[in-house]
């Protein structure tokens, strides 16, 4: 093919542009020209061709990468503050009647939530689930990103806020005025001050308070980021410890007042609480009128770091043998009962024992007996 412009210009028009050959691509058009014509540079001519071509551009598809650039969603500054959600629905229907899984992921940490849903319900019925397993742990989101109709969003975002009791704006009180409270009261309680740790629960778990309708610009307010963060938490943590200690030292004083210090000397004769452990019977009386300590024991000043204690240490209290049989009567049953001699102890410390506790495990008393 000769050098001229002109003339391969009308024949790569002729050969793209005429009704026979439809507006051929860059690949086929080259394809079909170089059985008959050859020049240098000519595959590049042909593309330059069909992309200058108006029509093509018009009418055919794109096969070329996009053309902007990604745009990625701006990153998070605290937890659970932007969230994305979809829905996986289709699924086997359970027992419940549920039939999809509703998919809560927050972006900054990717944590997410996997709700049981039904493919019928409502927004509002949404809203209150949403409540009842998010807002309760997390608090309330600044944004919800959804591939689904931006209509959905804002259809949620006022189904939520309806439920919270709140306006568009966010500018009124937090009163809910949904019959489910109890969410929110959990949410209530773990976002407000505690004395004994100064601050919120959740000030304490996440670094701050969650955000809720009362505080929501207090809250768009705070930029940490990275080791500012770590640092924040760091500090808080050492906050509440102090807080704690203050909290039970001042609890300590004030039950230190409506109590007595007490020591024991060499020689010291004290008496040994016991608890009621061998059955409905504490030393042959019924509860109320049983003995509450032991007979008074000397004390002797022991060096626990000289006590060596084998690992097979034990102390038991061996049966005798039985005295007698009677029966007790407990509330409106008839418990038969025996009266056991035990080993350590004098005859006249004998307790009652309920017989068939005693007879499985001591059958050799009831031989004897």
């Amino acid at each position: 093919m000769p050098k001229d412009v002109e003339l391969r210009n009308e024949l790569l028009a002729n050969a793209h542009r005429v009704k026979y050959t439809i507006h051929l691509g860059n690949t086929k058009m080259y394809q079909d020209l170089k059985r008959q014509f050859w020049w240098s540079g000519m595959k590049r001519d042909i593309a330059q061709f069909v992309a200058n071509c108006q029509i093509c551009q018009q009418v055919k598809a794109e096969h070329q990468r996009p053309a902007r650039l990604l745009q990625p969603l701006p990153i998070p500054e605290w937890k659970w503050d932007n969230i994305t959600m979809d829905f996986v629905i289709g699924l086997p229907r359970t027992r419940s009647k549920k039939n999809g899984v509703w998919v809560i992921v927050d972006r900054l940490t990717k944590s997410a939530h996997f709700l049981a849903m039904k493919t019928t319900d409502s927004m509002n019925s949404l809203a209150k689930l949403y409540i009842q397993e998010i807002v309760r742990l997390h608090g309330i989101p600044v944004s919800i990103v959804s591939d689904r109709d931006p209509k959905f969003t804002s259809q949620f975002w006022q189904s939520l806020q309806r439920a919270l009791g709140t306006q568009l704006n966010f500018s009124t009180a937090f009163h809910p005025q949904t019959d489910d409270y109890l969410p929110l009261a959990e949410f209530a309680y773990n976002n407000s001050y505690q004395s004994s740790i100064g601050m919120a629960p959740y000030e304490a778990l996440y670094g701050r308070p969650c955000r809720s309708p009362l505080c929501w610009i207090e809250m768009g307010e705070s930029h940490l980021l990275g080791p500012e963060i770590v640092q924040e938490t760091t500090e808080k943590i050492q906050l509440i410890k102090e807080k704690l200690k203050t909290a039970q030292d001042r609890q300590k004083s004030y039950a230190d007042k409506r109590r007595r210090p007490l020591e024991f000397e060499k020689g010291d004769w004290v008496f040994v609480k016991v608890s009621p452990h061998r059955g409905i019977f504490r030393f042959g009386k019924k509860m109320k009128l049983a003995p509450r300590k032991r007979t008074p024991y000397p004390t002797w000043v022991v060096d626990l770091q000289d006590v060596q204690i084998s690992e097979d240490t034990s102390y038991v209290d061996e049966p005798l043998r039985i005295l007698e049989v009677g029966e007790h009567r407990f509330r409106n049953k008839v418990i038969p009962a025996v009266k056991v001699w035990w080993q350590h102890h004098g005859i006249e410390e004998a307790t009652w024992e309920p017989k068939e506790e005693m007879r499985r495990h001591y059958p050799q008393l009831f031989y004897e007996f």
